[in-house]
């Protein structure tokens, strides 16, 4: 169904005009503003939730599993960064995460309206530092959605949708716009173009070194526009684009009505993909490429993967939960993205779901441990990033291992055994790798190199030894739980310590810091004894020594 808005500006200035279709218009700013209160801002980010997440198996969801049988120590030890709520403000109270892109230090992120009035909005948040992500800069549309958003070279290249009908200067409800960042602000003072094309609202966006490619959905085009000057050079017609991917010198295009079209420079189709899914109408649908992969976002059919060369079909994963209480309606995989060796799917109301990828084909790990519909996924080095409508943007950290510490760390066996790990007084263990736990309790002795979680309490017994070289993160901020250094109990810190709970050193008790650049960031309150001790250099993120 056609969504009608009200139009972009009502006094856009016209610069240029290169063809019935599409027009330029540098904004005057009467249909944008800047959130300019940081306290807005700073209130919008959430740490409530905080911490360390769990990943559902099948058998988990299913019931198949009890919740009291010992199970394995899972891999992929995720935590929750923090949580950005939507914006709020005169005329947009209903907004929802609709896309997120990641480049560097800064996440920028896509807010759209359901339903009518069209109100959008872009944030710019700051994700070099896990323990403090901010938002620097937020951009309000009063009648205008945001679709997809990208960042290239100082400026956010934004595509949405306006009404052409309530407007005389737009020529189409399709819009794509660059906006001027510096310093991960926006400069509106730069002024904003504008480029409108055919398709009742603009999908998706992409850039290249020279041009910026839009897709826009039913009746719509993939349109070429010269990166300096948003003027149009190219377009070719499709009959309901959704998503756009660069692949080396081609373009990869998600057409609802046909499977994936594979395009050269000139936006002649040199591949394709027929696929045979229902993408139904209006719906976000997006493709990524992985190597000699493309993966497609298929709605209720889950997610297909397809070669890249000959366009053969290769495998289907499947939504693995139908959560009670959602409408089939929301159980459909709306986004994909792939991390090295890692397929995530973003299944609206049946949540972000994690695979490996692995030469005989995909492992479906689980559902993360998340709040929301997610509606889209990006990740990127360490981090996912995840947009879930009303409950805005999730940043998760994957915790990834480093290779210096497993290269320090190269006579300790991987941790292959349960998630709740007992060292008994007269154990002496050490393993590496990467996992999350359910509980810890050491009597003995204990090294773990690596990168590891835990959803429940850690407890150091009487004259137990805890050593570890890595990243070490126990409960999260909604759920919290302690770590406790018994009576003559010592624990040895190289590198990040996170407790979503109280740090508790009792008589005789010793936390000690090897090196220089350890970390420790303790939510709750650290309680020591007058005879227990602390040494070493490190950072107390929360100023709670």
């Amino acid at each position: 169904m056609r969504k009608t808005i009200p139009y972009l500006a009502a006094s856009l200035l016209l610069v240029l005009s290169c063809s019935d279709e599409t027009t330029i218009f540098e904004d005057q700013q009467d249909a944008v503003s800047l959130e300019t209160n940081e306290t807005v801002l700073k209130n919008s980010v959430s740490l409530d939730e905080a911490g360390v997440l769990d990943i559902f198996s099948e058998e988990q969801l299913s019931g198949k599993l009890s919740r009291f049988a010992d199970e394995q120590a899972g891999d992929y030890p995720l935590t929750l960064v923090a949580q950005i709520a939507p914006p709020k403000f005169s005329g947009g109270d209903n907004l929802t995460a609709s896309h997120v892109h990641v480049d560097g230090n800064y996440a920028y992120v896509g807010y759209n309206t359901v339903g009518e009035p069209y109100v959008g909005g872009i944030d710019i948040v700051y994700v070099a530092d896990p323990n403090n992500p901010r938002i620097t800069s937020r951009l309000y549309y009063i009648n205008a959605d945001i679709s997809s958003v990208k960042y290239d070279n100082g400026y956010v290249y934004a595509a949405g949708g306006v009404d052409s009908e309530k407007s005389v200067r737009a020529t189409a409800n399709a819009f794509v716009a660059k906006i001027k960042v510096d310093n991960g602000r926006f400069n509106l003072n730069a002024g904003i173009l504008y480029g409108f094309q055919e398709g009742f609202v603009a999908t998706d966006v992409e850039t290249n070194a020279n041009s910026v490619i839009v897709t826009s959905g039913k009746e719509g085009y993939v349109t070429l526009y010269n990166k300096n000057t948003l003027e149009a050079f190219d377009e070719t017609p499709f009959s309901d684009l959704r998503s756009v991917r660069l692949k080396n010198d081609n373009i990869g295009v998600l057409d609802a009505d046909f499977g994936v079209r594979i395009l050269d420079q000139n936006l002649a189709q040199i591949n394709g993909i027929a696929i045979d899914a229902d993408f139904r109408i209006a719906d976000k649908r997006t493709l990524d490429f992985s190597s000699d992969k493309i993966v497609v976002a298929q709605g209720e059919a889950g997610a297909g993967i397809y070669d890249y060369a000959t366009g053969s079909f290769l495998e289907h994963v499947p939504i693995i939960v139908n959560p009670d209480g959602v409408a089939q309606s929301d159980i459909v995989t709306n986004a994909v993205t792939m991390n090295e060796d890692v397929l995530l799917m973003a299944n609206g109301g049946a949540g972000l779901c994690l695979s490996e990828d692995v030469s005989n084909g995909a492992n479906v790990v689980g559902i993360i441990e998340l709040n929301g519909s997610i509606n889209y996924v990006e990740s990127k080095g360490d981090y996912i990033f995840a947009a879930s409508g009303k409950s805005g943007l999730q940043i998760i950290k994957m915790n990834k291992p480093s290779a210096s510490l497993e290269a320090r760390c190269a006579d300790s066996p991987r941790y292959n055994g349960s998630s709740r790990l007992n060292v008994g007084p007269d154990q002496e263990l050490a393993f590496s790798g990467s996992r999350r736990f359910r509980e810890i309790n050491i009597s003995g002795s204990l090294l773990l190199c690596g990168t590891w979680t835990v959803r429940e309490a850690v407890d150091i017994g009487e004259n137990g030894l805890f050593e570890m070289r890595g990243t070490f993160i126990v409960a999260r901020n909604n759920r919290r739980k302690n770590l406790t250094i018994d009576e003559g109990a010592t624990f040895r810190v190289e590198g990040d310590l996170t407790v979503y709970g109280d740090l508790i050193l009792e008589e005789g008790a010793t936390l000690e810091f090897l090196g220089s650049g350890s970390r420790v960031n303790i939510l709750g309150d650290v309680e020591i004894d007058d005879d227990a001790t602390v040494t070493g250099d490190f950072e107390d993120i929360q100023k709670k020594f």
